[in-house]
């Protein structure tokens, strides 16, 4: 190999070339049509560094209208910075090559040949030339390009700093599954969401889904870790609808970024957490003003709200010490799990995403959802009085799980395709009584409590009814005639 600067061996006159018909040098000019020259020059080439990948540079020139493009490939190992400088050399050499001049050379000159540059006169201007071809016989047919000497000098790049991507080994990942209630209001009501974790982060987790543990089809990709802890202190019973001023949850979050919020931000959806035992789907939302740091990975999270989204028929339940913690962000996704599925068992395996779905670095695990987003919210502000006749009157407020947060109409979106409760009456965990009512209110007269024997203390459950999910929560209120 030997680098090209363009300088010329001599110059070549008219009494060192065969002569021609007058008794003069035969110089033929000649240059290639336009439409015969590319305005665009591609290289496709190896990366240096990094990954040694395969990279493609490209050089056009400002006032080029042509669509043509000259590309080449190489199995070279260049840089970008030499990639890019190398398709502008071709470019700048393939627009001045089109100039292009025939000579005939003595034997006395048989020792020029291809790719020697020499100087001859043409038009008047001694201009350098490139010996691309040359047929030898009595004397020396040379066809030469025109070239330039200062295209071979290397125009100025910026190197790119190209950092290799770090090697991670194929690890399992931790999945969460999360049948939730709607969030924001524009999830797919019946779909469960899916959480992982995994330290390293193996750049994307692809969850599959098959319905017999064969055929397994690819459901969605997570590009981002979420935020999964594990409570190391008890989370106790709370009332909703109020500020939980009780003790910090202390919580293991490894490498989680926790901030606390404003009491603003806060109202307006920040700072939402998800916790259930582990492999319950009761999973209570809640949200937490102030996220302290304790440690490394631990936090403490306090000024709680609970049972945000129509889970508050859980913050009567104890957390226990070794709960699952999710923070309700951007890295969970919905999976794509048709209605017809909902209460269906099917097989899921989570795993790296670069690897083939046969890895063993895959988790399996079969479950079922029942589209908790689909749940109708339970009934508040039970309310009971005697009807004077020895009867009850019942009556409560319906809540709605879609745009319940508006005050522009008269009363919240049904949310339902009609207005359905089931009431039951007990007593001492016995049913004395169940039935469905079309109204926010029951009317329990003096002769069903005869036909039903009830005792002067029990209780009534009402729920909200879906035709797609069933009753919902039930709300309670006990009653001592």
């Amino acid at each position: 190999f030997e680098s090209r600067t363009g300088k010329s061996l001599g110059p070549l006159g008219d009494s060192e070339m065969v002569l021609g018909d007058g008794r003069t040098a035969t110089v033929n000019l000649l240059r290639a049509p336009e439409a015969e020259v590319n305005g665009r020059v591609r290289l496709t080439f190896v990366e240096a560094d990094g990954d040694y990948e395969t990279r493609a540079v490209e050089a056009i020139f400002p006032d080029e209208e042509t669509t043509g493009i000259a590309q080449t490939e190489m199995p070279l190992v260049l840089t970008g910075a030499e990639a890019q400088r190398t398709v502008e050399r071709w470019l700048a050499e393939a627009r001045i090559a089109r100039d292009r001049v025939e000579i005939a050379l003595p034997p006395s000159r048989f020792r020029l040949g291809a790719g020697d540059i020499v100087e001859i006169e043409t038009e008047g201007n001694h201009q350098s030339w490139r010996i691309d071809r040359v047929d030898q016989g009595e004397y020396q047919r040379v066809e030469a390009v025109r070239v330039e000497r200062e295209t071979y000098v290397a125009s100025d790049a910026v190197e790119t700093e190209v950092a290799p991507r770090i090697f991670l080994p194929a690890l399992p990942v931790e999945p969460v599954f999360l049948d939730l209630p709607l969030i924001a209001g524009d999830e797919v009501p019946h779909a469960p969401h899916i959480a992982a974790a995994a330290d390293p982060w193996p750049e994307e987790v692809a969850v599959y889904r098959s319905a017999t543990g064969a055929d397994f089809a690819l459901d969605t990709v997570l590009d981002a870790p979420a935020s999964v802890g594990v409570t190391e202190t008890i989370l106790p019973a709370a009332r909703a609808g109020v500020f939980d001023r009780g003790p910090a949850l202390r919580v293991r979050f490894p490498s989680a970024a926790l901030a606390s919020s404003p009491v603003d931000a806060l109202l307006a959806g920040a700072n939402r957490a998800a916790i259930a035992s582990p492999g319950s789907d009761a999973w209570e939302i809640f949200q937490f003003a102030v996220a302290e740091p304790v440690s490394e990975d631990l936090w403490d999270l306090s000024l709680r709200l609970r049972g945000q989204a129509g889970t508050d028929h859980l913050t009567d339940t104890v957390w226990p010490v070794g709960s699952i913690v999710v923070i309700l962000d951007r890295a969970l996704r919905q999976l794509s799990v048709p209605s017809s599925l909902r209460g269906l068992s099917q097989v899921w395996r989570v795993g790296p995403g670069r690897r083939p779905v046969s890895d063993q670095a895959y988790v399996e695990e079969a479950r079922a959802f029942h589209g908790v987003g689909l749940r109708p919210f339970a009934p508040v502000h039970l309310r009971a009085k005697s009807d004077g006749a020895g009867g009850t009157s019942v009556s409560w407020i319906r809540r709605t799980r879609i745009d319940g947060d508006s005050w522009s109409g008269l009363d919240v979106p049904l949310g339902e395709a009609s207005e359905l409760y089931l009431l039951r009456v007990a007593s001492a965990g016995t049913i004395l009584r169940e039935t469905t009512v079309s109204q926010p209110a029951f009317d329990y007269t003096s002769a069903m409590k005869a036909s039903d024997a009830a005792p002067g203390v029990f209780e009534v459950h009402v729920a909200q009814v879906s035709d797609r999910f069933g009753p919902g929560p039930f709300r309670r209120i006990i009653i001592d005639d």
